[in-house]
């Protein structure tokens, strides 16, 4: 169900009342992002989000760009030892080890990945025939056939920490699935999914 805002306008809960997850989710959420670092930055910031909130990686999102040179693939897959200690020692951040390296790691298959049509073209090739349509919270999924391919086919090109729940919440962020609830004032806003 969703929750009607003192502006008419209907929403989920979660972005019903804090207003940097209203902006986000009235803005970005769910629109279609097919560019290179686009994709790597959400990519990025979906792995950090991994056991926390979303508010929390919203709000040392300027941080985090800052941090990793705005998410150019170039920049960061040429991070080494003193890049990785400066980004541990990063208040502003999320400072977890495994994700620092594997964002490093996956800025490096991101570059690799451009002989081979470049991480837009593949992660949008994993669009479904179908999207859901969830009234409720409660139905909405958290993995799919295509994110669980998806994930395997990243994992095969050297990407990690891309699961399956991961990889369909960035389908979710970047309009591959719509999942707002049918009553959303967003629900197909992205012009993917009529």
């Amino acid at each position: 169900m969703t929750v009607l805002g003192d502006d008419g306008l209907a929403r989920p809960a979660w972005a019903a009342t804090d207003p940097l997850l209203r902006d986000y989710y009235d803005t970005e959420w769910g629109m279609p992002v097919r560019d290179e670092r686009g994709l790597f930055e959400r990519l990025s910031l979906e792995a950090f989000q991994s056991g926390l909130s979303w508010a929390t990686i919203l709000r040392k999102r300027p941080a985090f760009r800052k941090a990793f040179a705005d998410f150019d693939p170039d920049l960061v897959a040429g991070f080494g030892d003193d890049d990785v200690a400066r980004l541990m020692a990063d208040a502003g951040i999320v400072r977890n080890r495994r994700k620092v390296d594997a964002t490093v790691t996956n800025a490096q298959a991101t570059v690799a990945l451009r002989a081979d049509g470049g991480l837009p073209e593949l992660v949008w090739s994993f669009r479904p025939a179908t999207t859901p349509a969830p009234s409720t919270y409660a139905e909405v999924p958290s993995t799919s056939p295509e994110s669980v391919a998806l994930s395997k086919e990243l994992k095969r090109r050297g990407f990690v920490f891309v699961g399956p729940t991961t990889m369909f919440a960035l389908m979710e962020a970047v309009g591959i699935v719509d999942t707002h609830l049918v009553d959303s004032h967003r629900r197909g806003s992205s012009g993917v999914w009529a």
